[in-house]
């Protein structure tokens, strides 16, 4: 089974997370900031991870330590759960409609992490919540994840449909990345033999 537990544990924030890459989207995410429990709740669903988050962070300073580790430690996850890469199909991309909005985004599972982020999000918050930190959980998904990430906004006014989008259009990226490849199962997806 393709699965991993991280832990991590800093002065400003206490998080475990739980995955199984083989899974049908089963969510259970608690981090104390509500908006960004939806969106994980998001990339589990779409991308048919399992995923089980548990974060307390330093809320009362605000959510960027919390969001931005929580990035690092599901990123971590991420590549212990698949290992050396053997059978992947590694790359996966989505173009993703949401009312207003339409996001795409393309990604490699390369362990060369490089992190595009087009979403130009029309305003500073979301509810309460930062809207800049979106950016930040990226950035650090995709550097501990060893992922090149492209994400770019084509349409949308709406910030909350701009942001979802993108959720649901990484994750369905990531689903196809870490499926099984029927015809190379027994390979890693590269010429030179690892990644």
């Amino acid at each position: 089974m393709r699965s991993a537990k991280i832990t991590r544990s800093t002065a400003e924030t206490n998080i475990s997370v739980e995955i199984n890459l083989d899974g049908s989207g089963v969510y259970d995410n608690q981090t104390g900031v509500g908006f960004f429990d939806h969106m994980l709740d998001q990339l589990a669903r779409h991308a048919l991870i399992d995923m089980k988050i548990r974060a307390k962070g330093d809320l009362h300073i605000d959510d960027h330590h919390t969001v931005e580790d929580t990035g690092i430690a599901l990123g971590q996850a991420l590549a212990e759960a698949l290992g050396d890469k053997r059978g992947i199909r590694r790359y996966g991309e989505c173009h993703l409609a949401m009312d207003d909005a339409q996001v795409r985004c393309a990604l490699d599972l390369s362990a060369r992490p490089y992190l595009i982020c087009n979403l130009e999000i029309p305003t500073q918050k979301i509810g309460a919540f930062d809207t800049e930190l979106v950016r930040e959980f990226f950035q650090a998904f995709s550097t501990h994840g060893g992922i090149t990430l492209h994400i770019d906004r084509l349409h949308g006014f709406n910030s909350h449909h701009i942001v979802e989008a993108a959720f649901k259009a990484v994750a369905r990226a990531l689903r196809d990345a870490v499926e099984t490849d029927p015809r190379k199962s027994d390979a890693i997806p590269s010429t030179k033999g690892t990644l």
